[in-house]
């Protein structure tokens, strides 16, 4: 296939068009698989200090522990960056609440993720 005059050039302008659309695509998916697993690490984590904190003899204070330990284990910073864990027990009811922010592309923009899990409160009766 022969190449005219007027072709000349014609690859470096259709790559100037396609290649910023190509990079938006592909950090668009990025930043959408980063977000999808801040978000199921932290109700992974919420999870986990759920049934802790709903266990017998089990208290708020020990599933935000072991929700804190999950996130560590999962990645720590590099996964939910400055997690915050509530988590309260009452006397029916236990309930985490993980947050923090995740890991971005897009420069100046870190999106907030919430999780949250509760579980009736374990309890022996005679």
């Amino acid at each position: 296939m022969a190449v005219t005059e007027h072709d000349r050039g014609s690859t470096s302008i259709q790559m100037v068009l396609l290649m910023p659309a190509l990079f938006a695509v592909m950090f668009l998916g990025m930043q959408g698989a980063l977000i999808y697993h801040a978000r199921t690490v932290a109700l992974a984590a919420a999870q986990e200090g759920v049934r802790t904190a709903a266990g017998v003899g089990g208290s708020g204070a020990t599933g935000a522990h072991d929700a804190y330990a999950f996130i560590t284990a999962a990645g720590g910073d590099d996964v939910l960056q400055a997690p915050r864990i509530r988590s309260s027990r009452s006397t029916t009811t236990a309930t985490v609440t993980v947050t923090g922010r995740s890991l971005s592309v897009i420069p100046g923009w870190a999106p907030k993720i919430t999780q949250s899990a509760s579980a009736p409160v374990e309890r022996t009766t005679q």
